[in-house]
């Protein structure tokens, strides 16, 4: 027993050393990283609906309650948080579901057949076609996949953005109000739901880390992780936005060089940076060429500029409205939006007043020029005037993610030169500082309390979203007024702490609640439910073309080829095409829609020309201007389907989607083609019009068969069997990356009735294949495995 009662001793000592090794390991761990796991928290509070309530963050209530076919349904009515987002269910959601479908069925979904007649896809730059993200949807179901992706946008952007900070010699609570700031300032917040332009700016503090510790340690892996983490931002979907991380990243690299004067670091870092770029350019050059034949490439206009009076919202981001409570009133919130957080903008303000630093003033001027380029200035319009692919394009407010990206670092650097001068007792220049900005408020305040500027029914929107910010402010003036009182209550350094771990929580707080505002989380159920019609619409679905007063989120996500869509790179001639529809001349279409003219005098021709065999319609649409008038065409148009909301009617007049015909005519000229097709006398079943002669000898009496073997986004297979040579015509949209084949053959496609592909085929039995193979995508993959290859250099052990 006594034995016994030793060996019991021996192992209890063994186990509370155990666990007093545990203790001092996680004490240890916890001291280190305690602001990655505030940083934890803090996030998952956020995404608390998700985890916790199985809410998604996806406007599931909105797509019900607007989008058809679902809205038709009452039992779907009820309250909707935002609507400011409806591009995330008519595009984003619906592109993602494509792409993923695509690629479980063994293709990579480089062309989308469900919009404008067919489509480049994956050169559609907001597809994100080659994130490795889309990894998630092959691990998890699609609207979880989707969950998880849009919530780690904030998580990895705090992350990153403490790395970047520690490694600028930042304290811990400096990194971690820098990381806060930037996880949920206004353009990661309100672009968050997309999953694109976020994580096309969440990459920007990793690059700058990569730098930073190469020059630091010369240790190879940090320039992977500088060329990896560029394609990771280019393939992110929103080229716009990766342009400007680019750019910050060059500007970076060149500061780097007159800061520390190393020209072999700066050299291989540039190096390393053209790899990175190279892989990116499996994306970017089909983009480029996709692009270069959309209409918005010609259009080079100021949109989306900033008002100065808008900068009022970088204290209260809601003193001009909200769309969430439906009170905004000015501007654009979503584009507009650059707020990084109050406290942390005043901090901002006491880096670039308080200590002569170079980093100071390298961020000080990137978020100088990002104001500059984003609001009304001289310097705005001279980009304009330069036009410069994109950049003068695009929606020029988007620019200001660079100025929160930029006032986000700032933030950090404030803090600690706050926390220098608090412990040398500068309280003098703490007023002045504090001082400026309850200037600020009291502005602020005078015009709301006496009803200046804004209009007088708009007072009150302004006065009550500024309560909270004041209240904010004034917390944070009480907190800092303890250290003014140090001396006479010899506060030790724990209390310090403690009050600089409160402005922390009031950072937290104040940025939680703003992105808790805006963010939607929904019930999961509803996204893209099931109704009725939906049911039909998998039955239809196929290669047949249907029309009907909906988008992508049915179109693009039920497999309905449409002759319709929404999106800024569509091909610009089929917009023309389509533009004819209400006149016989060829015209610009909008920059980002194509939608027919119900009523066009051209319209019953173009239908069937373009094989729209369905037509969905509701019955809540009526007879009104926006709904095809299937009703004066009674014999043409047949019900097949009737729910309590909808109805299904087959065009018993639409041409096959392919079909051959012996009679042809060869007009080079743009809108004499247009004026010919829809003329009169013109027979579009049996006579086709082409741009080139494709010497094929117009004959009578030939007996043909046709039948399509074969339907995918990147391949159509169509066996032919034909009496003399003919041609072959498909209404699908004419675009450089298409090639065909006759027995495995090429063959010359030639652009047919403006828009669309016809081949020439011989007499007998053929297979026909189309086969989209883009040189664009070759040439990218080919720069992709060498800027790989240089990669793979920096395992190669050195001698």
């Amino acid at each position: 027993m006594q034995g016994y009662g030793s060996c019991s001793r021996k192992i209890i000592l063994n186990l509370k050393l155990k666990m007093n090794s545990f203790c001092n390991f996680s004490e240890e761990v916890f001291k280190k990283y305690w602001p990655i796991i505030l940083i934890f928290c803090i996030w998952f509070i956020f995404s608390s609906p998700y985890f916790i309530n199985n809410k998604i963050p996806f406007a599931s209530s909105y797509q019900v309650n607007f989008f058809s076919p679902w809205s038709a349904y009452p039992q779907f009515a009820g309250p909707v948080k935002n609507n400011a987002m409806p591009d995330v269910i008519g595009q984003i959601y619906p592109w993602k579901h494509f792409t993923i479908q695509t690629f479980k069925a063994g293709q990579i979904s480089l062309w989308n057949p469900y919009s404008f007649s067919g489509t480049p896809h994956l050169a559609n730059y907001q597809s994100a076609v080659f994130s490795p993200f889309n990894l998630l949807f092959f691990l998890l179901p699609f609207v979880d996949a989707w969950s998880i992706a849009i919530l780690l946008q904030p998580l990895l952007a705090g992350i990153f953005m403490y790395l970047l900070m520690k490694t600028l010699s930042v304290n811990k609570i400096g990194a971690l109000i820098s990381s806060i700031a930037f996880m949920f300032c206004g353009f990661i917040t309100t672009w968050m739901a997309y999953g694109t332009l976020g994580y096309a700016v969440l990459f920007l503090p990793l690059m700058l880390y990569a730098v930073e510790m190469f020059f630091k340690t010369n240790n190879r892996k940090f320039l992977f992780i500088l060329s990896i983490s560029i394609p990771l931002s280019f393939f992110s979907g929103h080229f716009q936005i990766s342009l400007y991380v680019f750019s910050t990243l060059i500007a970076y690299i060149v500061y780097k060089y007159f800061s520390t004067k190393n020209k072999r670091s700066v050299l291989t870092v540039l190096l390393y940076t053209f790899f990175g770029l190279l892989i990116s350019l499996v994306q970017i050059l089909p983009s480029i060429e996709l692009y270069s034949q959309t209409l918005r490439s010609s259009i080079f206009q100021k949109g989306e500029v900033i008002p100065w009076g808008y900068l009022s919202t970088l204290i209260s981001p809601d003193f001009l409205g909200n769309p969430v409570t439906r009170n905004d009133w000015f501007g654009h919130y979503a584009e507009w939006n650059a707020y990084i957080g109050l406290i942390p903008l005043t901090l901002a303000f006491y880096a670039f007043t308080s200590k002569k630093d170079t980093r100071t003033f390298f961020f000080l001027f990137i978020g100088i020029l990002a104001i500059l380029l984003a609001f009304q200035t001289p310097i705005l319009d001279l980009l304009i005037a330069s036009r410069i692919p994109v950049l003068s394009t695009s929606a020029a407010s988007r620019i200001i993610v660079l100025f929160s990206f930029s006032f986000a670092v700032l933030s950090g650097f404030g803090f600690e030169f706050f926390v220098e001068d608090v412990e040398k007792k500068k309280f003098k220049k703490i007023i002045l500082w504090l001082g400026g900005f309850i200037i600020i408020f009291i502005i602020l305040w005078f015009i709301v309390l006496f009803k200046l500027i804004l209009p007088l029914d708009k007072i009150i929107i302004a006065k009550r979203n500024l309560i909270l910010p004041t209240t904010l402010f004034s917390f944070f003036i009480l907190s800092i007024s303890f250290l003014f009182i140090e001396k006479k209550f010899k506060f030790n350094r724990n209390v310090k702490q403690t009050i600089y771990f409160f402005i922390v929580i009031l950072i937290a707080f104040d940025l939680l609640r703003f992105a808790s505002k805006w963010q939607t989380f929904d019930s999961k159920n509803l996204a893209f439910i099931d109704v009725p019609v939906s049911k039909e619409f998998k039955k239809i679905s196929g290669y047949e073309r249907i029309i009907g007063n909906y988008g992508a989120e049915v179109a693009v996500y039920y497999g309905l080829p449409s002759i319709e869509g929404y999106d800024a790179t569509y091909i610009k001639r089929y917009g023309d095409f389509v533009a004819s529809f209400n006149n016989k001349k060829v015209e610009d279409f909008d920059r980002s829609i194509i939608s027919f003219s119900r009523n066009g005098i051209n319209t019953s021709k173009a239908i069937n020309l373009l094989g729209v065999k369905y037509l969905i319609y509701k019955f809540s649409d009526g007879r009104n201007s926006w709904t095809f008038p299937f009703w004066e065409y009674p014999k043409q148009f047949v019900l097949i389907y009737k729910d309590q909301a909808f109805e299904v009617y087959k065009n018993n007049e639409a041409f096959p989607r392919a079909f051959l015909v012996n009679n042809y005519e060869v007009i080079p000229d743009q809108n004499k083609i247009i004026k010919t097709l829809f003329s009169q006398g013109f027979n579009m079943r049996e006579k086709i019009i082409l741009e080139k002669d494709p010497g094929v000898v117009k004959s009578k009496n030939n007996p043909a068969k046709l039948e399509i073997t074969k339907y995918s986004p990147n391949e159509i297979i169509i066996k032919t069997e034909v009496k003399n040579d003919s041609l072959l015509f498909l209404s699908d949209s004419y675009y450089d990356g298409w090639k065909a084949y006759q027995d495995g053959k090429e063959i010359p496609i030639y652009r047919a009735n403006y828009a669309f592909r016809a081949v020439s085929v011989n007499a007998g039995s053929h297979v026909i294949e189309f086969s989209y193979d883009p040189l664009s995508l070759k040439i990218g993959l080919l720069l992709a495995i060498i800027g790989f290859g240089g990669l793979l250099a920096l395992f190669v052990p050195k001698r």
